[in-house]
C-alpha cells in the first residue's frame, strides 16, 4: 500500500497550529506513523501488537527504558 493511499489523521489533541505533531493511518497489518510538518519523509510502520503496547505505555505513563 502506498503512502498516498492510506487514510491519515492527527490526534484530536492537537493544536490548531499543527506543530509538534505525528499523523497514524491505520492499514490491515500495520499502523503507519509520519511527521506531519514534513509528510514527503519516509514514515515508520509498526505492527498493530506494537503499536497497542505503545499506547498502553503512553495511557498508563510508563516510560520505556
Amino acid at each position: 500500500m502506498s503512502t498516498s493511499e492510506l487514510d491519515w489523521f492527527k490526534s484530536s489533541y492537537s493544536s490548531a497550529q499543527g506543530d509538534s505533531c505525528v499523523e497514524v493511518a491505520i492499514a490491515e497489518h500495520a499502523i503507519h506513523i509520519r511527521d506531519s510538518k514534513d509528510v514527503t519523509r519516509p514514515h515508520l510502520a509498526v505492527g498493530r501488537d506494537g503499536w497497542a503496547r505503545f499506547v498502553g505505555f503512553t495511557v498508563r505513563g510508563v516510560r520505556a527504558e
